[in-house]
């Protein structure tokens, strides 16, 4: 297996898949900021020019949830998806509550702050969208108490993803209200296998925000 990659990226979703997975990868560098994204040869593993990218043998799969799903059922064996039907469900119900719900208003802050050009920004989008976010993370702030995972009595890449997607928001000071989430993406960073968390990919590449 192939895993294009930039540190700080959601490249950390997949990554985080299959170390847990204790699979042998290839890690290939895909320097966003120099814009490697966008050459003819990245292009063509993937035309959105985006990461993480992952290529299994002649499969070529992109998209974080996906990649993280597709590791997961590929290797059942090492139940980091339920086994039960109605706790499936549940699962996807969050993940995809997690990507839509709380990443979006993360990555409308980030391109008004600093992503999109000086003159393309919308500053009143960024409080805007602190409000949204912290609305939606207030249900998950309550479905999670009493919790360890999201779902069931295990982890699972659900539980990668959302706890990336918290690293995220507590890096700009979004989790201050959200104790038992706060304290669940932390307790999920402290397994042996979990990457490292964004403000250190950061620094890895030579980024500081």
């Amino acid at each position: 297996m192939r895993l294009y990659e930039f540190a700080p990226t959601r490249s950390i979703r997949a990554r985080w898949a299959l170390q847990e997975l204790d699979l042998p990868f290839e890690a290939i560098e895909v320097r966003l900021t120099d814009g490697a994204g966008q050459t003819p040869e990245f292009l063509a593993i993937n035309p959105a020019g985006k990461l993480p990218t992952l290529v299994d043998g002649d499969f070529v799969l992109t998209e974080s949830i996906a990649i993280v799903v597709y590791l997961a059922e590929k290797y059942p064996q090492k139940g980091l998806l339920p086994a039960d039907f109605e706790q499936r469900a549940q699962l996807n119900r969050w993940m995809s509550f997690v990507v839509t719900e709380l990443e979006q208003p993360l990555w409308r802050i980030a391109r008004n702050s600093f992503l999109y050009p000086e003159e393309q920004r919308q500053p009143a989008d960024i409080e805007i969208a602190k409000g949204e976010f912290r609305q939606m993370a207030a249900v998950l702030e309550k479905h999670m108490r009493g919790r360890q995972f999201l779902v069931g009595e295990r982890a699972s890449v659900g539980d990668f993803l959302t706890a990336h997607t918290l690293d995220w928001a507590d890096g700009i000071g979004l989790l201050e209200q959200c104790p038992t989430l706060l304290a669940y993406m932390k307790r999920m960073y402290e397994r042996p296998k979990a990457p490292m968390r964004i403000s250190d990919a950061l620094r890895s590449v030579g980024l500081v925000l």
